[in-house]
């Protein structure tokens, strides 16, 4: 009779604590956003310092809306201090869902969440340092003459975060492709199989998320693939090969399956 109760009691337990982690990953995105406030400025000029270089003498960037100038530096403010807080927010996220994972899933999910932020951040980086001088700097060679180049501040930013994202996520492809492997969605020798689609497909997107020239596309394309082929190469290391059938597994043997159930049981008894 009271199965229901206490079903209902441990759900509404675990939105309170999901609320309560929610609530303290904002909080900690909010304490570091109200401590960057008074560097605003100075962050969006970062921001902005590449656009900047590659104008000519006496360039500069303008605002076209009334209150542009105030909230975009805000806008840069509050995903430097989201960057900032991602350890944090992660930090409160895993020990969310941490117990209800098996001890074979905890293993591999903290490397997991650790490299993806890394890559993440490196994607990123190379964004910053690499592409976006390259990029703006065609823009303004192939200006007509008579033509100033006075980009919008707001603009600039959209454009900047949508190549951010886009080397970001190019740079997680190397664990999106040893969880499909961990999770037998696919196998390593297919991914191999279909490395010529991945390549027509990364300069696809490279064209898609990049201005309309050869050398960004080149440069969002060639490190998608060849974290592409990372990704096959630890999937590889970290994957027991299984003997060859007509598909892609082999079925276990007896005593095969006799040790994966006592590996399921002894999981079992880790969970809280």
């Amino acid at each position: 009779m009271n199965e229901p109760k206490e079903g209902t009691d441990t759900f509404i337990s675990h939105l309170v604590e999901m609320r309560d982690r929610l609530l303290r990953a904002v909080l900690g995105v909010v304490v570091l956003f109200v401590c960057l406030f008074p560097w605003a400025k100075e962050l969006y000029a970062l921001l902005a310092e590449p656009m900047l270089a590659a104008l000519p003498a006496g360039g500069q960037m303008i605002a076209t809306e009334v209150t542009t100038p105030f909230f975009v530096p805000m806008k840069v403010t509050l995903m430097t201090a989201f960057l900032l807080a991602l350890p944090w927010v992660f930090y409160q996220a895993w020990a969310f869902i941490a117990p209800g994972l098996y001890q074979h899933e905890k293993r591999i999910g903290v490397p997991l969440v650790v490299t993806s932020v890394i890559l993440f951040l490196v994607g990123m980086a190379f964004a910053y340092f690499f592409v976006f001088p390259i990029v703006f700097g065609f823009i303004v060679s192939v200006t007509p003459a008579g033509v100033a180049v006075m980009t919008d501040i707001g603009k600039y930013l959209d454009f900047v975060m949508t190549l951010f994202l886009a080397f970001g996520v190019t740079f997680e492809v190397p664990v999106a492709v040893v969880l499909l492997v961990k999770m037998g969605m696919v196998s390593v020798a297919k991914l191999r199989e279909i490395r010529p689609y991945v390549i027509v497909g990364a300069f696809v997107i490279g064209a898609i998320f990049t201005p309309p020239d050869v050398i960004s596309q080149f440069m969002l394309a060639t490190p998608l693939w060849i974290l592409y082929e990372i990704g096959i190469l630890v999937a590889a290391a970290i994957t027991k090969p299984r003997p060859e059938t007509g598909s892609d597994y082999a079925p276990m043997s007896e005593s095969e399956m006799d040790a994966e159930l006592d590996r399921i049981e002894s999981d079992s008894k880790d969970r809280r």
